[in-house]
């Protein structure tokens, strides 16, 4: 292949990196309204009263809203297909407010300084109420986090607004019970994960129009612009037609952009007033309002013989998805589904349950992994300390038991295996590492021991029979293509990578392949950039097209050139007849299509698929510990991922060590706390740690390529799997080091040194 396996630069690299506008701000026009909202201080309260008559006569303000102001529409923010598996419970703006930070009030004026005034001098009367902040008392707590009675559960996924209950739902295959009792060894652990916040460099942000059409406007920084239509029609009572969203570029989302967070209050505004409006989330709305990652126990019970078989695993995860449902069901469901299927390889039986609550705290969302990283924590660490009790070296333990290459997986929807490499990720990632010589540990005389882990990985390629990926291409006159897709590039590179394909397939070299983004007016429906399916599902609807095309291509060249389409060849340049050679040029194609024609030189496909083929990863990691501070040095990294056809091995590389560097920020320093009131306490980056390039190590990132017969090219994903090996390879090191099993992330200097968890 020419183009498809070529490390390309990213088509919108000089851009950013010379600073050119490209961003929701950038582009927002000088005039916009500015808008805010007002916060509730309260966990749980009942808005009383809002008194804003002082605000109105600020100069500069337009308009105030309150509860009594909006429509009494409710909608689900998770931007996912309709229809939603998350509950219908948010409406624009309630009297009955759920944490600290939900909004009250929208207010809006012609610059930051007036408004910043007006919400100064709001006044709110609130009835407060208890408050319920620990998610392991909240089934059938007799404080309701939605009473209400227009709550509403669209898809069956258990939930129960009158048992704080989002979703609870139970999967399996053989008898577990039975399995576990007749096996030799048994163990049962329960590990914690907390909600970890994206922190990507671009906040939440909005701005809307009104068109000449009359039509409302949203232009956000979204990976979901078709969602966003629906979600804004939704809240505002107004007809999809009325309504258009787009993107510019994105400064970042790892799934918390899969959720509409602030192009609601703008959107009404803007539909209210007629006049252009824009919210930016500060730093601290970002982090005390967006949608961070689900808090989660995952209780693992796993049972073996003494040879290192692995017959049962038994796991169950209760979620604490906050005030509100946001993929509170779709995530928890993939605790499991994502983690179990390792072991496929001896596995008798499995079971996965799970529990989603509601709590009065920050409203918890997708971030990357969306839910197998809490899974893949808790059964990699516990096949870990299963290779501890069993005394043998865990690497041997997981080759003894994972899944390979045409293997059946009960637990992963009864998908067969058609791709994967992961024992040989296991054993690449260990001869990196220098696992033999290094494993366990060694002291290293000085206070301070050097120490080895290891942990696998899986995750999937999109939501099978679920997601929708759409490609428009066309020829230009000049003999260039236009590829429209709907897909979000968010930095990772899908407007390269599916330009690339598109290139491959019409033999011509990226640079001639013009990428438009999300726009629901001109970008066929996609179902956005989300569940790792850009690469493989619209890629494929990318193939489709251009295949299409070029066969388009060679039947209006054959008019041209007077012979039958299946004596025409095309090379990208040119369409021949193999029998006279006679030619005409890409350019002269693209100009015929113009004049008396009837073939359009311009195709749209869909793609969805029956399955999700998962890649896979291994991670080897080796630390330097200090026994007396706890400090952990990440020396090196070794990660080996199995994601089918490398499309752009740059690009894969970064989102490797990408995902490798929030994974390990997760592990060690990230945690969202609350007081006991229920505020957010790590509100800005100087109480929130996430870690900087020195705390991360040495990374080295290798592939083991496999082929994915259902795949574009072979392709499978890879933007999520990165992140899942970090934590449980760090939490392995850890315990070779010190002898200590820490549970409970984050794993911080001081647990170390303590020798608690």
């Amino acid at each position: 292949m020419r183009e498809v396996g070529k490390r390309e630069r990213k088509k919108d690299a000089i851009a950013l990196v010379t600073g050119q506008p490209v961003y929701v701000d950038d582009l927002a026009p000088k005039e916009c309204l500015v808008v805010k909202l007002l916060r509730s201080p309260h966990a749980n309260a009942i808005v009383e009263d809002v008194n804003y008559a002082a605000a109105l006569k600020i100069p500069g303000i337009e308009a105030v809203y309150t509860w009594k102001d909006v429509p009494k529409n409710r909608f689900a923010t998770a931007g996912q297909t309709y229809p939603e598996w998350s509950p219908y419970d948010h409406l624009i703006l309630d009297q009955h407010v759920r944490f600290v930070g939900d909004p009250v009030a929208i207010v809006a004026g012609e610059n930051e300084e007036c408004v910043d005034k007006a919400l100064r001098v709001i006044r709110v009367k609130y009835q407060v109420l208890p408050a319920l902040l620990d998610y392991h008392e909240a089934i059938d707590n007799e404080i309701l986090v939605h009473p209400e009675d227009n709550w509403e559960s669209r898809f069956p996924v258990g939930a129960d607004n009158r048992r704080n209950l989002c979703a609870h739902m139970e999967d399996g295959d053989g008898d577990v019970e039975a399995v576990l009792e007749d096996c030799e060894v048994k163990l049962t652990r329960t590990y914690h994960v907390p909600a970890v916040n994206q922190a990507m460099m671009e906040t939440f942000r909005t701005y809307c129009y009104i068109d000449t059409y009359g039509r409302l406007v949203v232009v956000s920084s979204t990976q979901i612009v078709f969602h966003v239509r629906r979600i804004v029609s939704t809240a505002l009572g107004i007809p999809r037609a009325k309504v258009r969203a787009m993107k510019p570029r994105i400064g970042g989302g790892f799934g918390a952009k899969q959720t509409v967070v602030s192009e609601i209050y703008p959107a009404f505004v803007t539909w209210m007033t007629k006049k252009p409006s824009k919210l930016i989330y500060t730093r601290k709305e970002s982090q005390i309002a967006g949608s961070p990652r689900h808090e989660m126990d995952v209780r693992v019970s796993i049972g073996a013989d003494r040879d290192g078989t692995i017959r049962a695993i038994d796991l169950y995860n209760l979620s604490n998805t906050g005030a509100y449902g946001d993929h509170g069901p779709t995530t928890a469901g993939l605790t499991g589904h994502k983690a179990i299927p390792l072991y496929t390889a001896n596995l008798e039986a499995f079971r996965h349950v799970f529990d989603v609550v509601y709590t009065n705290q920050l409203a918890t969302g997708a971030y990357r992994g969306y839910g197998a990283t809490q899974g893949i924590f808790a059964l990699e660490s516990i096949v870990n300390e299963l290779a501890t009790v069993l005394h043998m070296d865990p690497v041997e333990l997981r080759l003894k038991n994972v899944v390979r290459e045409k293997m059946l997986m009960p637990a992963y929807f009864g998908e067969v295996a058609e791709s994967c490499r992961l024992d040989e990720c296991l054993v690449r990632a260990c001869e990196m590492i220098g696992w033999k010589e290094k494993y366990p540990a060694r002291d290293m005389g000085n206070g301070k021991v050097r120490a080895v882990g290891v942990g696998m990985a899986m995750q999937g390629s999109c939501i099978s029979n679920v997601d929708v990926g759409s490609a428009t291409i066309m020829l230009n006159e000049d003999g260039t293509y236009k590829l429209a897709i709907a897909a979000a590039d968010m930095g990772t590179g899908c407007d390269t990578i599916l330009a690339q394909m598109a290139a491959e397939c019409l033999h011509v070299t990226t640079d001639e392949i013009f990428v438009s983004g999300a726009d629901t007016d001109s970008s066929p429906y996609d179902s956005g950039s989300y569940a790792s399916s850009t690469t493989y599902i619209t890629g494929q609807a990318v193939v489709k097209a251009a295949t299409e095309l070029e066969k388009r291509i060679c039947q209006v060249a054959a008019g041209m050139l007077e012979c039958d389409p299946e004596d025409v060849e095309f090379d990208g340049r040119k369409a021949t007849d193999v029998k006279t050679g006679k030619s005409v040029t890409s350019e002269e194609i693209g100009y015929k299509a113009q004049v008396c024609n009837e073939i359009a030189l311009q195709v749209t496909e869909s793609h969805s698929s029956p399955v999700s083929p998962p890649p896979y990863m291994a991670g080897a990691v080796e630390i330097e510990l200090d026994k007396e501070t706890g400090h952990v040095e990440i020396l090196d990294y070794a990660a080996v991922v199995d994601c089918g056809t490398v499309v752009n091995p740059n690009l894969a590389t970064v989102q490797v060590e990408g995902g490798l560097g929030q994974g390990i920020g997760m592990t060690l320093y990230e945690n969202i706390q609350y007081t006991e009131k229920g505020k957010l306490i790590n509100s800005s980056l100087m109480q929130y740690k996430i870690p900087t390039r020195q705390d991360m190590g040495h990374f080295r990132v290798e592939f083991k390529p496999s082929y994915e017969p259902t795949g574009p090219f072979g392709v499978k994903s890879i933007g999520e799997i990165v992140i899942n090996t970090p934590a449980p390879a760090l939490a392995h090191a850890i315990y070779n080091a010190t002898g200590v099993w820490h549970r409970n992330l984050p794993i911080t200097s001081e647990k170390i040194a303590l020798g608690t968890d």
